[in-house]
């Protein structure tokens, strides 16, 4: 009886140890999310501004810009996945929301977990990039994937690009979103209808350039910081569904332990007992 209500309280304790676990997990994903969720809204008036300025450079251009059609090729994807665990099944939904383009399109995946999720389907990526594990690295990774796109760009393999990652809406969880990069969408930008024109030292061609490379950088930094909160966000529901499952282990078991110790407790008072008895029919 000894040894089992040990065992029993051994088990109690290392539940109260994975519960602290879970709630550092849960606390460090809250404290992640949050902080890009306020870097989002920076990225988001850094690309209005750019749009701002492309509106401006498109009212000195003088030649017209053709709008190119969106090629019905397979695209180019950039799928912003989960880089750690605990995240339930983040990354495959990012996955399931390419559709029938994950098998033919080119695709560039950020999150280990991507990759791993990619080749159990028998899928290898052109490209991966690990997250980092805070947000303020979040640009750095920007510029790698948009290196690896301009390369392909120079090589002419990419005529359409698209970016996936999940976003997460208060009060409605993870949204998917799959957003067109390429061709360049100008009707975004009307030109500016200001009646002085801005100063400016690049010709109008090379500043438009300048700016919509400029834009497509803020693009990706906007999807990675959207997929970081949603993971971290993914992360604290599966903690909170886990600090939900521990608890009720732990009242479980406490009441175990009581019952044992109860049983416990009767075992010796039947043995004084008897022992009682059996003092007494000696003595008579």
């Amino acid at each position: 009886m000894t040894e089992r209500l040990a065992d029993v309280s051994a088990r109690i304790a290392g539940i109260r140890q994975l519960g602290a676990v879970v709630n550092a997990m849960r606390g460090i994903a809250a404290a992640r999310a949050q902080q890009a969720r306020s870097q989002v809204v920076a990225v988001d008036r850094y690309a209005a501004a750019i749009g701002a300025a492309i509106g401006q450079a498109l009212s000195l251009v003088t030649t017209s810009r053709p709008q190119q059609a969106r090629d019905p090729g397979p695209p180019c994807l950039v799928l912003f996945c989960a880089e750690q665990g605990f995240a339930g099944a983040f990354s495959e939904r990012v996955l399931d929301a390419a559709g029938p383009d994950l098998a033919t399109a080119s695709l560039f995946v950020a999150g280990t977990r991507g990759g791993v999720a990619l080749a159990e389907r028998g899928i290898k990526p052109g490209w991966t990039g690990v997250l980092p594990s805070h947000s303020p690295g979040l640009p750095r990774l920007a510029t790698a994937i948009a290196t690896a796109l301009y390369e392909r760009l120079a090589q002419g393999d990419v005529h359409r690009l698209d970016v996936i990652f999940c976003q997460w809406d208060p009060g409605h969880g993870v949204r998917l979103v799959r957003q067109a990069l390429l061709p360049f969408d100008f009707t975004r930008f009307p030109a500016s209808a200001h009646a002085t024109a801005p100063l400016v030292y690049l010709r109008p061609e090379v500043l438009l350039q300048d700016l919509i490379v400029d834009y497509l950088h803020a693009q990706l930094c906007h999807a990675a910081l959207h997929g970081f909160a949603a993971e971290n966000e993914a992360r604290m529901e599966a903690m909170a569904a886990a600090h939900t499952q521990t608890d009720r282990q732990l009242a479980d078991l406490q009441a175990v332990q009581r019952r044992v110790r109860q049983e416990e407790i009767t075992a010796e008072i039947i043995e004084l007992a008897a022992g009682e008895a059996a003092s007494r029919e000696r003595s008579a």
